[in-house]
């Protein structure tokens, strides 16, 4: 029929250029750039304090930040922490609690359009290097190098800061990372979960919003039976997210480094659907990384299965690596 010939010709031509837009983007330019446009000054600040850590949870500059302390600190080096995909700040309070019981300070923060962070830029624009320009803007605020945790598209974000800006931090955590090859490398075996959402839609419009289109898909791609939220209550807290991010970590425009001297550990869910657990494996050999695999868990894994223990788990990986 004509109109699937023209429908085939515009995803053609909107492919090619999108194609073409990822090939125009520099990294370096991109970073030497002031990207945040957020409304300048504290928007919000509240602490909340409790018997063992406070909790300070601030918009600034248009960032969302929340701050776990706690009151007797045992370790001198904090930890930031990157989401992924959808998500924001908020889904890193399990583990942020537990680590305060442990004397770590944690600080987790929204990039722009994800959970308080207030848009800068429509979402279907927003790429790797861009987001990258605020994780980078994070670490650098801190007094010493940070541990960088980073989970999902927060894992590739983790790989681009070591390629791209600096190998140099006490240690860099990927959990269920977005893998070392590419998206693309494995697209085939995870696409055909969700034809419709996972691809047709997302090509139609440039957003991977599709992805999580209701409670069923979202629960699909990111928790199990076994999580502490339900596929509602986690649907409620999603939000949008660019489609440029999943072809822009893959060749032609991402390329693993390797040589990485950061100590690393890198987390695989069994239950994963998204970065399947097979290709993490994959992704913690190409870097000569340690690497755990934790059954019975999904690919939130600071929310799914038996996160308590999986937390102990990093946290015994972090205290063995000597870190002050």
């Amino acid at each position: 029929m004509k109109w699937l010939r023209w429908l085939g010709i515009a995803l053609l031509v909107q492919e090619a250029i999108v194609l073409l837009y990822l090939a125009s983007r520099d990294v370096q330019h991109t970073l030497a750039t002031q990207t945040n446009h957020g409304l300048p000054g504290k928007q919000l600040i509240k602490t909340t304090t409790y018997d063992a850590y406070s909790v300070i949870h601030e918009i600034e500059d248009g960032i969302e930040r929340i701050t776990y302390r706690p009151n007797e600190p045992q370790h001198a080096t904090p930890i930031i922490m990157q989401h992924g995909m959808w998500h924001g700040a908020w889904c890193w309070e399990n583990w942020q609690r537990l680590w305060a019981l442990q004397g770590w300070e944690s600080r987790a923060h929204s990039l722009p359009g994800h959970a308080l962070s207030p848009t800068q830029r429509p979402i279907q624009m927003c790429t790797l290097d861009y987001y990258l320009s605020f994780l980078k803007r994070e670490i650098d605020r801190c007094p010493t190098p940070p541990i960088l945790m980073g989970h999902s598209m927060g894992g590739a974000l983790s790989q681009w800061y070591l390629k791209h800006v600096a190998d140099d931090l006490p240690a860099v955590v990927l959990v269920a990372p977005h893998i070392a090859a590419g998206n693309m490398s494995y697209a085939h075996e995870i696409l055909q979960q969700d034809i419709v959402g996972m691809v047709l839609l997302t090509l139609l419009t440039w957003s991977a919003t599709p992805w999580i289109r209701n409670p069923r898909r979202a629960a699909e791609k990111l928790i199990s039976a076994n999580a502490s939220m339900t596929p509602e209550a986690l649907h409620a807290r999603l939000g949008p997210e660019s489609a440029l991010v999943l072809y822009q970590h893959s060749p032609p425009f991402w390329k693993a480094p390797t040589n990485i001297h950061t100590p690393m550990l890198v987390i695989g869910a069994e239950l994963d659907t998204v970065c399947l657990e097979k290709y993490v494996r994959a992704t913690a050999e190409h870097y000569q990384a340690d690497y755990r695999m934790i059954r019975g868990s999904a690919h939130n894994l600071m929310m799914d299965g038996d996160f308590t223990a999986t937390a102990m788990t990093i946290h015994e990986w972090l205290t063995a690596q000597g870190i002050a």
